[in-house]
């Protein structure tokens, strides 16, 4: 009798019922832009939060900062357990929260009060790398590029959109109201997913690591905490210095622990690869320059026109001319999907940062009139709209089905380590070469221009990040060989030539003694030199794969440490489940001549 199973675990089979895109991606995407509305929900009454609230300056600051350690700390904790208990179900947790903690902060003006409402609603945020995890395991290869691009792109979008919004209903309604929409967003949001979309077949083994999900929290608390407010404290005080070096060291021990779990929070491992690895680096450079954007233009708008370089506009008319920042990042993720398709997402984000890095070089000179924070923000969005449609990609095809969640979860948590730095770096900044008019010191000319070098260097670093990144193809990707291998295939040996029926692949992967080799890649690869299917190895070496068609296929495996290994497989179909030991040898990657020790057993359907 055949084997079947209605789930896909780590290495399993993935659930062969075909999938309907239907409404999930308009749904997902709307999930991500509401989300990511609670970031700049309060930015039009920012500077009028110490009166709203009967606070000092230094106190109401604290309502943003728990959104974003909120966030910080929930994304990677909800993207492991999506993988584990069930994307959508923890996407619907993320929102219910949201908006629980959305009527919270409409009821009241007490401080910290409000600053427990705001962290729920910061919570949310886990909610990004879920939906890119659900379109992953449940949409069509053809429509994946272009949906991923849009999840990704939300966290732009929402908050360029959410500005001249609530500054209408900031400047026309109690600010509450501010909250109250919030609340509303998050319930139809709530509403259509339940109706719409599908909970994910894919589940990752294991438990949920509670240990390493405090000692992750802690660590991240650690180090943001000095970031957001270190310009309060001083950069050279106790508190700060004495919390970075706190973080350094539960996030140092945090790791070692992480090493050692079989089932860890963040596969270590799996980050340090290089595709990850670069990726994530150069997320935090998108993320500083994504976040200076909205922190210069909306103050240079609102400046009064008696200083000399104030634009003078109304909180509503700023917001307007930064909304298409918003607009521009969400048109890009049609364009994301055809220059991915064509040249690979590595050279789509390196052509967003070229253009990021264009548009604040422009921005220097542009900063006259409101028309031209339009063009900025046009250029910028457009920049930053295809630098972030470019990272899910990059971090799905480098890690297994079941580990997409938390490989997303910890990249958004990468992009917003980078607009705290930047909101840190820049607010220091504009504090330190403000200048006073009228008796109150107001960020100058001067101020913004330095912000503005600062995103370039940072987009900068992150192109220098993004020419180490593989090319369109992985690692693996095949060449023709020095043997006579047709065209496509990587260099193996000619061995015997392995059938796979219904079943697909299965077997171990080894080192040179026999010993299986955990939490290797086995990855299969088309005769077009295409990724066909990729799975992580259990902890003891067990892996299986199962071909998308007939024909004829390369079945490669990897590990950190080891020579990598591949043999040639044909799938035909015929109900034949066939067993390969791949065998990995230490140091480099081996070229032809390695041969294969492989075995088979049929299994009659």
């Amino acid at each position: 009798m055949p084997q079947t199973t209605t789930d896909q675990h780590a290495g399993g089979l993935p659930d062969p019922r075909p999938r309907k895109a239907g409404g999930i991606v308009p749904v997902l995407a709307f999930a991500g832009i509401t989300v990511a509305v609670m970031q700049t929900l309060l930015v039009p009454v920012i500077k009028d939060l110490p009166t709203l609230l009967g606070t000092s300056p230094a106190n109401a600051t604290w309502v943003m900062t728990a959104t974003l350690l909120a966030g910080a700390v929930a994304t990677p904790i909800m993207g492991r357990l999506g993988d584990l208990y069930g994307k959508r179900r923890m996407l619907l947790v993320s929102l219910a929260v949201m908006v629980v903690g959305s009527l919270i902060c409409g009821v009241t003006d007490d401080l910290v009060i409000m600053i427990v409402g705001r962290a729920l609603q910061g919570f949310a945020m886990g909610a990004i790398p879920l939906g890119i995890g659900i379109m992953r395991d449940e949409l069509p290869r053809e429509k994946l590029g272009s949906a991923m691009a849009l999840m990704s792109s939300s966290i732009g979008v929402g908050g360029g959109l959410a500005m001249p919004v609530a500054a209408l209903i900031a400047q026309n309604a109690d600010w509450h109201a501010l909250f109250f929409a919030a609340a509303g967003l998050g319930t139809l949001s709530i509403g259509l997913t339940v109706a719409f979309v599908p909970e994910s077949s894919v589940r990752a083994p294991g438990t949920f690591d509670w240990l390493g999900a405090l000692g992750l929290s802690a660590g991240l608390v650690s180090l943001l905490l000095p970031v957001t407010k270190g310009s309060d404290w001083g950069w050279t005080s106790g508190t700060t210095l004495g919390l970075f070096g706190l973080s350094a060291a539960i996030l140092l021990l945090w790791g070692v622990m992480e090493l050692r779990s079989a089932a860890p929070l963040v596969d270590l491992r799996t980050s340090a690869r290089r595709e990850v690895l670069l990726t994530n680096l150069a997320s935090i450079m998108i993320g500083v320059a994504f976040y200076a954007v909205t922190l210069v233009l909306p103050q240079l708008l609102q400046l009064p026109a008696s200083t000399g370089y104030g634009l003078g506009q109304s909180m509503v008319v700023a917001g307007l001319c930064v909304a298409p920042l918003g607009l521009t990042m969400m048109l890009t993720a049609p364009l994301y999907a055809r220059i991915s398709a064509r040249r690979g997402p590595k050279v789509t984000l390196i052509i967003g940062m070229l253009i990021i890095a264009l548009g604040y070089g422009a921005g220097l000179g542009l900063m006259n009139a409101a028309w031209q924070t339009v063009v900025i923000s046009v250029v910028l969005g457009a920049g930053i709209g295809l630098a972030y449609s470019s990272l899910p990609a990059l971090i799905i095809g480098a890690v297994d089905p079941s580990e997409t969640g938390a490989a997303n979860g910890l990249n958004t948590l990468m992009r917003s380590i980078g607009t705290s730095m930047s909101s840190a770096v820049i607010g220091m900044v504009l504090a330190h070469t403000s200048v006073r008019t009228g008796g109150a010191a107001l960020p100058s000319m001067h101020g913004f221009r330095i912000s503005f070098m600062i995103a370039t260097g940072a987009v900068l670093i992150g192109l220098v990040l993004a020419a180490f990144l593989p090319g369109q193809r992985s690692a693996l990707r095949p060449e023709p060989s020095a043997v006579g291998e047709e065209p496509g295939y990587p260099a193996v040996e000619h061995r015997t030539t392995l059938v796979a029926g219904s079943g697909g692949f299965t077997g171990r992967v080894l080192d040179a003694d026999g010993a299986p080799v955990a939490r290797a890649n086995v990855t299969l690869i088309d005769r077009r030199g295409r990724q066909a299917g990729r799975t992580t190895a259990d902890a003891e070496g067990r892996y299986t794969l199962l071909p998308p068609g007939a024909g004829p296929y390369v079945l490669a495996g990897t590990a950190s440490g080891y020579a990598s290994h591949a043999c040639p497989a044909e799938y035909r179909g015929d109900g034949v489940a066939v067993t390969v030991d791949l065998p990995l040898g230490r140091g480099e990657a081996q070229g032809q001549g390695q041969g294969a020790q492989e075995h088979s057993s049929a299994v009659t359907s």
